[in-house]
């Protein structure tokens, strides 16, 4: 008898086909180059929303106690510098209902050849507008870096971060930019750096070390509701926002669902959820690192 021919159901979520997104195309640009942008994954009215939830996590209007280990970081309105919450999604449920979404994970699993995917934390992200004369210009500025470089306790650097432009976001108010292919330079010393402000002291520190390739400098230029994915050992970093306007972005930090815990003199605010008596090996999973693909019913 001959075999009929099984077709598998297609993965479609908030009406987005991800096996048509997620291309043999996309995968072999992620891997050459380190990243990836995306289409439009939310609309106008989603990123209006998700402004207008950040800027409510920033007055303290919070829907949720947030564990004590990260705080709540205090805001002074007139200062230029960046605003960094980690873990948000224990603050805000709009934004949590994003970088937890399986609309992310599954590409993240996608991009990452993974089967299962959790976050390892999020970050709600704004840069103050400085004003086209520029003011402390280095306030804005975010260090070239490694996001693997801050994350030493994990066992997989095949981690992938989303960032969700919540504006039409480019050079001019402080955008990401990616080092094209710095993925393929392990990782470096002291790439722990986001903090950082000076971007050409650390251009010059990271090219001296032992790198494969040119240093090619290239801006994500994002509309409000597209998202750039990149590896966790891609280099980036940004400058200041010479707009008026604050530039503001949700950042989903994704990693395989079998990422266990390896020692490292390197401190990670998250590794305290693993408990007083952490051991090598142990499983980064449970409601602090909340499973975003396949979702659990």
């Amino acid at each position: 008898m001959k075999e009929e021919a099984t077709m598998s159901t297609p993965t479609i979520l908030d009406g987005i086909n991800i096996d048509e997104l997620i291309t043999d195309a996309v995968l072999e640009e992620y891997w050459r180059r380190g990243y990836w942008v995306s289409p439009k994954l939310f609309d106008d009215e989603q990123a209006a929303e998700l402004r207008q939830a950040q800027e409510r996590l920033w007055r303290g209007e919070h829907d949720s106690n947030l564990p004590s280990q990260y705080g709540v970081r205090a805001v002074d309105p007139g200062s230029p510098d960046v605003r960094q919450q980690c873990n948000a999604f224990w603050l805000s449920n709009a934004i949590g209902k994003v970088t937890t979404s399986p609309l992310l994970g599954a590409i993240g699993a996608r991009l990452m050849g993974v089967e299962t995917v959790r976050l390892w934390h999020d970050q709600a992200v704004y840069k103050p507008g400085v004003g086209p004369d520029g003011g402390d210009e280095l306030a804005g500025n975010i260090g070239w870096h490694q996001d693997y470089g801050h994350w030493r306790s994990s066992s997989a650097t095949n981690m992938c971060t989303a960032w969700i432009a919540l504006q039409d976001t480019d050079l001019q108010n402080g955008g990401m930019r990616t080092i094209v292919g710095s993925h393929k330079w392990g990782l470096l010393e002291d790439s722990n750096t986001f903090g950082h402000k000076d971007l050409g002291g650390l251009q010059a520190r990271f090219a001296n070390q032992e790198i494969s390739g040119d240093w090619i400098d290239e801006p994500c230029i994002l509309e409000a509701g597209q998202v750039s994915f990149h590896h966790a050992l891609t280099l980036h970093g940004s400058g200041p926002n010479l707009t008026w306007e604050p530039r503001m972005c949700l950042i989903s930090h994704m990693m395989p669902g079998d990422t266990t815990y390896q020692p490292d003199a390197q401190w990670h605010p998250n590794l305290v959820f693993l408990g007083p008596n952490a051991r090598a090996g142990q499983p980064f999973a449970g409601a602090y690192w909340p499973q975003m693909w396949p979702p659990i019913d």
